[in-house]
């Protein structure tokens, strides 16, 4: 059985009242909220924002032939301005399970950086995914090993991955704790804080 952290929330589940700061340096980093983790940014002139309907970023997956998840759980684009307003250039999906979540993409087909955009979605997607309640992110690094590793992922074995998450296309697994390599596959014993 899996620690229980009262201050988190399931995903999906209402908002966790919020509670009183923590000394600077004592104890956990507070959890960001769902409202400011998902507030739409800009970087270098890209826009990176969650998307509304998922099935915007299905012909970016489809471009570059990635299985689309069965259920999405966050969605996020880049977008860059064009002459007629702007256009969808990048987008990583997130597919929840319990207090998993795996990711896919990112999909970037345009743009001046493309590694850049991919990092930057990469980036709004784990602060999104922490604001929901996730506490461990899964990937297939599709070539992109760097941009994982610069947020704290680590190659895993496959029988990690939870059950409902499992079967998914692609070689490597890569997984997320906190931005942290140091953590172990075992759980928790029953009763442990």
């Amino acid at each position: 059985m899996g620690r229980s952290n009262p201050r988190r929330r399931r995903l999906n589940d209402a908002p966790a009242p919020s509670s009183s700061a923590s000394p600077a340096g004592v104890g956990p980093a507070p959890t960001p909220s769902l409202a400011a983790a998902t507030i739409p940014r800009v970087w270098q002139g890209t826009g990176y924002r969650p998307l509304s309907d998922p099935a915007a970023a299905r012909p970016l997956f489809d471009f570059a032939a990635l299985p689309w998840p069965p259920r999405c759980a966050l969605a996020w684009g880049a977008f860059v301005a064009t002459a007629g307003g702007e256009r969808l250039v990048g987008a990583l999906i997130g597919e929840a399970q319990e207090r998993a979540l795996f990711l896919h993409g990112p999909v970037v087909t345009g743009g001046d950086d493309r590694l850049e955009i991919a990092a930057q979605l990469v980036a709004a997607s784990l602060d999104h995914a922490v604001a929901l309640g996730a506490e461990t992110l899964f990937t297939r690094p599709q070539g992109l090993d760097r941009v994982w590793v610069r947020f704290g992922f680590i190659p895993v074995p496959e029988s990690t991955l939870p059950a409902g998450l499992a079967g998914r296309a692609g070689a490597g697994l890569y997984a997320w704790r906190g931005g942290s390599a140091l953590w172990t596959l075992r759980e928790a014993p029953a009763g442990t804080p």
